[in-house]
């Protein structure tokens, strides 16, 4: 009796206990309303919502020590920043701008940016977008480009059927000449996929079709176009790149909710029993889950061979982001471009940024001393001591994917021989740093099969009480910004908590048309408060 009287009283451990694993190397089983797996943007907007109902409990996992997923920062030993790909602020959602203000309030945490693009063409620099810009062309292209206008224009009248693919979109709505010469090859290069594979709903805001009387009044008069879309002007972190915004976003959260690094990696899913397995033994039971793990990965943890067939049907490309540091003053022909598009093949990247443009802390400051790795061209410098700056950096992406094979070993020097095909650099340009990392799941491909695979996948997932979301939770590019994906996972939230519509991820061209301001951080959250359970 004694001996049972003494189990009874043994102590209880706490939620925070049983999070850092303090009560010893047995297995420990963690109960919550909601549990939410991935800390990249999807994911901690889930977080914040739940955080801020102050309803059901939760607790949000990830396998990376660091938040941010696909929207993270690497640095290099030199001192260069590189993000994982081009990512820029721009919103659609006051709630995504005031959660975005909250982590970094002040006005010196953040610059902002006119867009400066262009396309390489023809050894021009082109103003983005091209089709409304062809009067920067040589003669002969301008004629082609005009000619396709027409031929559009005068068959969009009579068309009586939508376009099959986004190949026969693009003609469709800007002729053949603007298709062979830049939207054809630029996107093959972006998705690794023909265009004649791909479906034309996910376009919405990201593609300006052509007004074919301006672009005519242009190129008699020699004008070009002004800024176009929704990101013509953008925010960008002072410090710490994009990774630094979602480093600071779960800084407000509470800590003992957040299990990040190896404790918080996921081994298996049991969605039947509505348990999930991590790294170090620890199980979770739930009652909802928001994924937002790729979903074609997601299913393999949970061993389901019927969804995982399913899945078999989505397409995705590789992204390869390249960094190049390069010591001196950054040069007048580069100036103060943001990102330029490049779709001819004497380079094997379809864009670059000039990260260095963006934040001055993008890269070491000019007293640092760094040796000379090597010369553009790939020779030896005559001198590798080290000697100070300045610096500038260009980042550089290249897709693959099964249909564009990439040689990785070759991938780093062909692509600085780029920028020097490009005029981008000069071979006698001293570079002081490289950077190369491959991102398996870099692009979700709008594919033809994506939305028959989607509509069955997704559902069957929401049946089983996971909502995956995200920009591979979900697969759809269209609302795979920043602002998007996060709100995908505030919305996920409402729907749980109290049914509320899923409005970016139903209704994407509702939401790029218009601004969102129904939700706010601060006035009348606790109205979207039903219960402390979630049933």
């Amino acid at each position: 009796m004694l001996h049972t009287v003494r189990q009874t009283l043994k102590r209880v451990p706490s939620f925070q206990e049983l999070l850092q694993g303090k009560m010893g190397s047995a297995k420990e089983e963690i109960s919550i309303d909601v549990l939410v797996i991935g800390a990249g943007p999807t994911g901690l907007g889930a977080a914040k919502r739940l955080n801020q109902i102050d309803g059901p409990s939760w607790l949000i996992v990830d396998s990376n020590e660091t938040p941010g997923g696909l929207a993270s920062t690497d640095v290099t030993p030199e001192g260069f920043l590189y993000d994982v790909g081009g990512h820029v602020i721009f919103s659609h959602y006051k709630y995504f701008d005031d959660c975005i203000d909250e982590a970094l309030p002040n006005e010196d945490d953040w610059y902002t940016h006119q867009r400066i693009s262009y396309v390489r063409c023809k050894g021009l620099w082109v103003p983005y977008p091209f089709q409304n810009n062809i009067s920067m062309l040589p003669k002969e292209d301008q004629v082609k480009c005009i000619d396709g206008m027409i031929d559009a224009a005068l068959e969009a009248r009579v068309a009586n059927t939508k376009p099959k693919d986004f190949d026969e979109w693009i003609v469709r709505m800007m002729g053949t000449g603007v298709a062979d010469l830049f939207m054809r090859p630029y996107n093959y290069k972006v998705w690794a996929v023909p265009t004649t594979k791909m479906q034309c709903q996910w376009l919405g805001e990201r593609v300006a079709a052509p007004d074919v009387k301006r672009v005519t009044t242009n190129v008699i008069l020699g004008k070009t176009a002004g800024n176009w879309g929704p990101n013509a002007t953008f925010r960008f972190p002072a410090r710490d790149g994009t990774g630094g915004i979602w480093i600071a976003v779960a800084k407000t959260l509470p800590q003992s909710k957040t299990r990040f690094g190896d404790h918080g990696a996921v081994t298996k899913v049991d969605a039947d029993n509505k348990r999930v397995t991590l790294k170090d033994g620890t199980v979770v039971n739930y009652k909802k889950l928001i994924n937002t793990m790729a979903v074609d990965s997601l299913v393999q943890f949970m061993g389901d061979k019927k969804l995982i067939d399913l899945s078999k049907g989505l397409f995705y490309s590789t992204t390869h982001v390249i960094g190049v540091g390069i010591r001196g003053e950054r040069p007048e022909r580069i100036g103060d471009k943001c990102w330029l598009y490049f779709p001819e093949d004497n380079c094997p990247f379809y864009r670059a940024t000039i990260f260095s443009n963006y934040s001055p802390y993008n890269q070491p400051q000019s007293e640092v001393k760094l040796a000379t790795q090597q010369l553009a061209d790939g020779s030896k410098p005559s001198s590798t001591a080290p000697k100070e700056g300045p610096y500038w950096s260009i980042m550089l992406e290249v897709s693959e994917s099964s249909m564009k094979p990439v040689d990785q070993k070759s991938l780093l020097k062909d692509s600085i021989q780029g920028l020097i095909n490009t005029e981008m650099l000069k071979s006698t340009d001293e570079i002081v740093s490289t950077y190369h990392r491959r991102f398996d799941h870099g692009y979700p491909t709008p594919s033809l099969e994506r939305e028959g695979v989607l509509k069955e996948l997704l559902p069957a997932l929401q049946a089983k009480d996971i909502w995956s979301r995200g920009r591979f939770g979900s697969w759809r590019y269209e609302v795979g910004n920043q602002d998007h994906s996060f709100m995908l996972g505030v919305e996920a939230a409402d729907n749980i908590v109290n049914g509320a519509v899923e409005l970016t991820l139903n209704y994407p061209d509702f939401v790029n048309g218009r601004q969102n301001n129904e939700r706010r951080l601060v006035e009348g959250a606790q109205i979207f408060a039903k219960n402390k359970n979630v049933d």
